[in-house]
């Protein structure tokens, strides 16, 4: 048993990766043969990510706020705390803060052989984000 007192810094989300304010924090990154990863992501109002998937999928558990989330071809949905999200594995989708709301959520993954745990894609148009 691991008990973890001291994580790394809270990282500012990369430009390529994300619109707008968003902040993440590591919570967990087992070493190996583990291949979890969680992060806590912090989402401004209007901020969210690019399109991306995940190798094994991503659960997300919304802690605070009021958020949005769309799969491709799908419709943008809102999600409120206390919700849980499944993405399937290889799910082409995007997530984050409402148009006037701050959101914060839980994001797990499971990294590939590799240690990728995503795939990025563009950015989300602005028609997209709304709902």
């Amino acid at each position: 048993m691991y008990i973890t007192r001291q994580r790394p810094g809270t990282q500012r989300g990369a430009t390529e990766n994300f619109t707008g304010t968003v902040w993440l924090d590591e919570i967990a990154a087992p070493p190996p043969p583990s291949r979890l990863r969680m992060f806590h992501v912090h989402f401004a109002p209007g901020a969210h990510t690019a399109w991306h998937r995940h190798p094994h999928g991503q659960v997300l558990h919304i802690l605070q706020g009021e958020g949005r989330v769309q799969r491709g071809g799908g419709e943008v949905e809102a999600v409120r705390a206390g919700d849980t999200v499944w993405i399937e594995p290889d799910e082409w989708h995007w997530h984050g803060g409402g148009p006037h709301t701050f959101m914060s959520h839980l994001a797990v993954v499971e990294a590939a052989g590799d240690g990728t745990t995503a795939e990025w894609g563009e950015h989300v148009a602005p028609k997209n984000r709304r709902a």
